[in-house]
C-alpha cells in the first residue's frame, strides 16, 4: 500500500508523468465507448433486420396492405439513418484513437446526419412553427459550421 501511495505521489509530481497517465485513461475510455458502439451498431441491425423481414415484408406479403407503405418507409429510414449516425460515431472514436484529436469535420457531419434523419421522420401535424423554425436554423447553423470548416481545412491543405 505505501508503494503504490509513493507511486501515485511520484505520477502527479512530474507532469510529463501526469499526462501520460490521463492519456493512458483516454485512450481506455475511447476503446471501451468503441467496443459499446459496436454492440449499439448490432443491435441497430437486428432491430432494423426484424422491422423489414416482421413488420414489412411478412405484413405486406399477408396482408397486401400498400396504404401502410408510407408509414413503413419512413420508419425504416429512420432506422437506417440511426444505424448510419451510430457508425459515424465510431468513426469519430476511431479517428480520435488514432490521431488523439477529435476531429470537428466527423462531428458536424455526424450532427447533419442527425438533423436530415430528423427531418425525414418528421411529423408535421404534431409539430408546430417554432418547432420548424428551430430545425430550420439548426439546419443552418450546422450547414453554415461545416462550409467555414471545409473551407479553412481545403485553405490549410493548399499550404
Amino acid at each position: 500500500m505505501r508503494k503504490l501511495l509513493k507511486q501515485l505521489s511520484n505520477t502527479f509530481r512530474y507532469d510529463d508523468q501526469f499526462l501520460h497517465m490521463l492519456e493512458n485513461v483516454e485512450v481506455l475510455v475511447s476503446k471501451f465507448l468503441s467496443i459499446a458502439m459496436i454492440l449499439v451498431i448490432l443491435v441497430a441491425v437486428c432491430d432494423l433486420a426484424i422491422f423489414l423481414v416482421k413488420d414489412f415484408f411478412l405484413a405486406e406479403v399477408l396482408a397486401r396492405d400498400l396504404g401502410r407503405f408510407g408509414t413503413s418507409l419512413f420508419k425504416i429510414f429512420g432506422l437506417f439513418l440511426n444505424v448510419l449516425i451510430a457508425l459515424e460515431i465510431l468513426e469519430n472514436i476511431t479517428a480520435y484513437l488514432k490521431k488523439h484529436v477529435v476531429q470537428v469535420e466527423l462531428v458536424i457531419v455526424t450532427s447533419l446526419i442527425a438533423v436530415a434523419r430528423k427531418i425525414i421522420i418528421l411529423d408535421l401535424e404534431q409539430k408546430g412553427p417554432a418547432d420548424l423554425a428551430a430545425l430550420a436554423f439548426a439546419i443552418l447553423a450546422i450547414s453554415a459550421s461545416y462550409w467555414l470548416i471545409r473551407r479553412t481545412t481545403r485553405k490549410i491543405d493548399m499550404l
